[in-house]
């Protein structure tokens, strides 16, 4: 190995130990409490060599979320390779339990994404596009996979051919993004107010969304 290439594996370690870092201080703390000097006492690095490697706290939290959606997309990959072959209908419910699961697996990766899709920071304009640009292709192969399932069940039938596969993605995935924020932030009120848990819920919504797409033709959605 050269020196050069030396220098950029020393680079490349220093670097994901900052985002390591980066990562218990925004768990502990939440984006909004957590600040730069924090996540350089927790690298052991000083503020300015922080810099040198990461312009705001907005860039780190996109490396967080972008290890975090390649821990999904290996979930999804290995979940659809375990099931026998299904219409669309199975393969979005598959689909549902694999994200439920990862939000139980990996709450921390979980609520990261979740708190950027409630929030704002994709308008922010100091983050560098490598670092934006890598997280959004990934959270686009989320999509990609739900709006292939759904072009899949328009053909085979099983869901309504009516819609239009990427705007019914997105409102699917937004459904659940609020009713995932709802569960894991509202899961005491409504045990006592409405007598049921968040797993209730989750599973009610599913219901809900499959009854609202499908022909009738597919699978039952219970």
């Amino acid at each position: 190995m050269g020196s050069q290439e030396r220098k950029e594996k020393a680079r490349e370690l220093r670097r994901q130990e900052m985002i390591e870092a980066a990562e218990k201080v925004f768990f502990a703390k939440g984006y909004d409490l957590a600040t730069m000097d924090d996540v350089a006492r927790a690298a052991e690095f000083s503020k300015r060599t922080l810099y040198i490697y990461f312009s705001s706290k907005e860039q780190l939290y996109f490396e967080i979320m972008t290890r975090g959606y390649k821990q999904l997309l290996q979930m999804l990959r290995d979940d659809t390779e375990k099931k026998d072959r299904t219409d669309a209908i199975g393969e979005l419910k598959q689909m549902a339990l694999t994200l439920h699961r990862f939000s139980l697996t990996h709450p921390d990766y979980f609520r990261a994404i979740m708190e950027y899709e409630n929030g704002e920071l994709d308008f922010k304009n100091d983050v560098p596009d490598p670092s934006r640009e890598a997280c959004y292709e990934l959270g686009e192969q989320v999509m990609g996979r739900l709006i292939g399932i759904l072009n899949k069940g328009m053909a085979e039938g099983s869901v309504r051919s009516d819609i239009h596969p990427e705007k019914t993605a997105l409102v699917l995935w937004a459904c659940t993004v609020g009713v995932f924020n709802t569960a894991g932030k509202k899961g005491n009120y409504i045990r006592n107010y409405y007598n049921t848990t968040s797993e209730d819920l989750v599973a009610e919504a599913y219901h809900l969304l499959i009854r609202s797409i499908r022909s009738g033709q597919g699978e039952s959605d219970r």
